[in-house]
């Protein structure tokens, strides 16, 4: 008897001892996958509306395990290119799941402003069409499975920013939205639907944006209540996040000026949104 309660004294020793091993042996499998680093993974998403084929961009941590919020990216009025997919990467690298959208169908690009101007023009002269694309994207980003579909924002640049500025004022559930060297004149202004918090990134100098546009955006949001910021940098010009700018300001003659301290600066104010959006 006295032997059989030795055996079974060890025994419960060994025993305890080997969960204590897998609990740290867990313990430490965990602390490894936290410290994982960055890695961001860029996959092409094709999707539709009833009457258009797009073809956008998503990026995120394929090593993080949790959910995060997600954000969709318009691009500027030369169609879905390779740098709202930078931004997508940057954005992803912050930790967020982000997809650069295509509002002009078919990925279409355009060489130059004047076709551009059309691009753009068609669709924010055809809301629904404009609504639908939007809500595709956003579709696509809420089933992504890295994705909290309760976060969301939008955030676009130029064309962009008007268009992520309008769909918020059209009553988007959007918790934040963004816009950089974007017009405020918009074919939906700011009214009790818009539920987002708002910030615009304009130049001082840029001469696509109005005095008297700014003031009635600003009135506006004000007569709302609307939580916003308006931003404007001192002597700087349009398209000011994009380093593209000085070569395509020259080469059609437009007043266009990449910036590095405004874009530095815009960008760490994006991160100020969302950090206090999510």
């Amino acid at each position: 008897m006295k032997q059989l309660t030795v055996l079974m004294l060890f025994f419960g020793l060994v025993f305890a001892a080997s969960c204590k091993q897998k609990s740290e042996s867990t313990k430490a499998t965990e602390e490894v996958s936290q410290e994982l680093p960055v890695k961001v993974k860029g996959e092409e998403v094709t999707y539709a509306t009833d009457s258009t084929n797009l073809k956008g961009y998503i990026a995120f941590d394929e090593n993080a395990s949790e959910k995060r919020p997600g954000v969709l990216i318009v691009h500027e009025w030369w169609g879905h290119n390779d740098y709202v997919r930078e931004r997508a990467d940057m954005l992803a690298e912050l930790g967020y799941t982000a997809i650069a959208v295509d509002m002009y169908g078919d990925g279409k690009l355009a060489d130059h402003p004047d076709d551009a101007g059309k691009f753009a023009m068609s669709v924010m002269t055809n809301l629904p069409e404009a609504t639908a694309r939007f809500n595709a994207a956003l579709a696509v980003l809420k089933s992504h499975e890295s994705v909290d579909a309760d976060k969301i924002a939008a955030i676009g640049y130029c064309f962009g920013g008007s268009v992520a500025l309008t769909m918020a004022n059209s009553g988007a559930d959007l918790d934040a939205v963004a816009a950089f060297h974007s017009g405020v004149q918009l074919p939906v202004m700011p009214s009790s639907d818009l539920k987002a918090k708002v910030l615009v990134c304009n130049g001082a100098d840029d001469p696509f944006i109005s005095p008297e546009s700014i003031e009635a955006f600003k009135s506006a949001m004000d007569s709302i209540g609307a939580s916003y910021q308006y931003i404007s940098y001192p002597g700087v010009k349009h398209s000011f996040t994009s380093k593209e700018a000085d070569a395509n300001g020259e080469k059609f003659g437009l007043p266009l000026a990449y910036d590095a301290d405004a874009d530095a600066k815009s960008w760490a104010s994006l991160q100020a949104l969302f950090e206090e959006s999510f």
